[in-house]
């Protein structure tokens, strides 16, 4: 079988709403987490630009620890507070790093990535996990993938509260 490319849409209005309803479709009735997650890193990986990793931390034993991904292998445990995910964590709050190299703290868990972004995921106001997508650009990711990226997190957060 011939392998056939999703084309998806240049512009990040359409790209980021393509992506959220491609995402509700895949998840909405399948509880199982790690596939759905599986799946959301795999279909992230496969449609944006530029990046080179796409995954999940999930919080475990008041730590995060390594979840479904798509990319080089990855640090399997980072402490609330430590690099761009344990901050998200921290701040309960999209942390977007133009230049990882910058950052305070940053964690490289692949040089080659140059900037990151981190999406907490929340459930009844509490961190359950991060989205962290990892690009090899700086300044890679602008406020259109911010707030693309955090309607694909409200999504991620049904997986929750199921």
């Amino acid at each position: 079988m011939a392998y056939t490319p999703t084309l998806y849409p240049e512009r990040k209005p359409e790209l980021y709403a393509m992506l959220e309803k491609m995402l509700r479709s895949l998840i909405e009735n399948t509880p199982y987490m790690t596939a759905n997650l599986a799946n959301a890193s795999a279909l992230l990986a496969d449609a944006l630009k530029d990046i080179n990793w796409a995954g999940f931390y999930l919080m475990e034993g008041g730590k995060l620890v390594l979840g479904p991904f798509q990319g080089k292998v990855a640090c399997v445990e980072i402490a609330v507070g430590k690099g761009v995910c344990g901050t998200a964590v921290e701040r309960k709050e999209i942390v977007r790093v133009e230049n990882v190299h910058e950052f305070p703290g940053h964690i490289a868990c692949d040089c080659a990535s140059n900037s990151e972004i981190v999406i907490p995921l929340l459930a009844d106001g509490e961190v359950m996990g991060v989205l962290d997508i990892d690009s090899p650009l700086i300044g890679r990711f602008t406020a259109e993938d911010e707030e693309g990226l955090s309607r694909i997190g409200k999504v991620l957060e049904m997986l929750f509260t199921k």
